[in-house]
């Protein structure tokens, strides 16, 4: 995609906003900041990849609406949707900071306390969103925003919204391809990559529960080149336990972890609430001791 995109998109916002900027780390969809004229605030606007171009428009708006009636201090609201040339985009507020994601790939793993506290922030934003019956299906660190030491949950709502308007007689194939519709594959729940169509809130416990571990341990529970391999080990392998990384998580932390991950959706945890219980109570647990090996038998 050229800058003529980008001139494309200010002509279908017209005068009310004005592209400042683009922002980098938005993965497939550009980013943009833009000022809204009226207010004379900023705000993000990200338009979907091209690759989406087709779906219904309209209902997708239906249904990123939807999302946008959720109101919580940890969920970044999403304030708008339209289209350019059939590819969808949404507005939402610019939150000044940085994303998970970018703490991840500068510092490595968080403090067990600074991870704790701001995965409270992340659960609390999806336990209030799956009281309201939204499912984020897409959590991961690019949709986590750091501010004011706190944390915020963008892009509630699109990952179904994006399914829902490609459920057309074309399908939505092309979407299941790109990860777009079911989820990232790093962070993909083992009924995600099965395509059940029973994928329920506890989908969202398992993809939080993969990020968990990679601020924890400093890397994602499952690492692979394909996307297919990444769907086979979320499906059938189990994984390390944190503290095989990092020996100083509590090891009740890493249990809250380990549950959270639990292949099948009953052996998880039943909210998300619970889930940040445990790791609350868990971070005040003395980490594990270091195993020290039995000296080996003299000869006789």
């Amino acid at each position: 995609m050229t800058e003529e995109l980008r001139d494309r998109l200010q002509r279908a916002l017209g005068g009310a906003y004005t592209l400042e900027q683009e922002l980098g780390g938005g993965g497939m969809s550009r980013v943009f900041v833009a000022r809204e004229n009226a207010l004379g605030r900023e705000v993000v606007v990200k338009i979907l990849p091209t690759d989406v171009a087709g779906v219904s428009v309209e209902r997708f708006k239906r249904e990123i609406m939807t999302a946008a009636r959720l109101q919580h201090p940890h969920i970044v609201p999403l304030l708008n949707a339209g289209e350019v040339d059939g590819v969808p985009y949404f507005t939402m507020p610019f939150v000044k900071g940085e994303g998970l994601r970018q703490r991840l790939r500068s510092h490595g793993a968080l403090e067990t306390s600074e991870a704790v506290r701001l995965m409270r922030d992340v659960a609390s934003a999806l336990a209030y969103a799956h009281k309201e019956g939204v499912v984020h299906r897409d959590i991961k660190p690019d949709n986590v925003l750091l501010s004011g030491g706190s944390a915020t949950v963008t892009d509630f709502g699109v990952a179904k919204a994006l399914r829902d308007a490609a459920a057309a007689p074309s399908g939505d194939g092309a979407l299941t391809q790109m990860g777009i519709a079911l989820g990232t594959p790093m962070y993909m729940a083992p009924e995600q990559a099965a395509a059940d169509p029973g994928v329920d809130h506890r989908a969202d416990l398992y993809s939080f529960g993969v990020m968990a571990y990679e601020m924890l341990a400093g890397q994602p529970p499952f690492i692979a080149p394909t996307a297919e391999n990444l769907a086979y080990q979320h499906l059938s392998v189990a994984p390390r336990s944190v503290t095989e990384l990092r020996p100083s998580v509590p090891s009740s932390v890493a249990e809250a972890v380990r549950r959270a991950l639990a292949k099948s959706p009953a052996d998880r945890f039943s909210t998300v609430a619970q889930f940040a219980e445990a790791l609350s109570r868990g971070e005040s647990a003395p980490a594990a001791p270091p195993v020290t090996p039995a000296p080996a038998a003299a000869p006789l």
